[in-house]
């Protein structure tokens, strides 16, 4: 059986670790759980293992405000403790002093 656990949680504010951009985690893959035409998008100089977690993320650089799919390699925690702007994250959590926790109606 593998007992793989996430490094990240919901909530969790991260951003990637090469490309410039952060978010809050919303889900987690436990595996790659994307099309293969996703994958194979992505150089393969720079493809990541699919035998890792993947976080779904309300993501934002300073152009825009997107949702991301990133591998657990590329991410690293963001402690810069500014707010993330992405105009689905109200509707799912509430800032706190910590970071931001899910919405009673919507945690499990």
């Amino acid at each position: 059986m593998d007992h793989r656990r996430a490094k990240f949680q919901i909530g969790q504010v991260v951003q990637h670790r090469i490309f410039d951009f952060r978010g809050v985690i919303f889900d987690v893959d436990p595996l790659f759980a994307n099309t293969d035409e996703w994958y194979e998008a992505i150089p393969e100089d720079m493809r990541p293992s699919k035998d890792q977690p993947y976080y779904h993320l309300f993501a934002e650089n300073d152009k825009t405000h997107y949702v991301a799919y990133v591998s657990e390699g590329n991410l690293v925690p963001d402690d810069s403790d500014d707010p993330v702007t992405h105009p689905d994250i109200p509707h799912f959590f509430e800032r706190t002093p910590e970071g931001y926790a899910l919405k009673t109606m919507h945690s499990n």
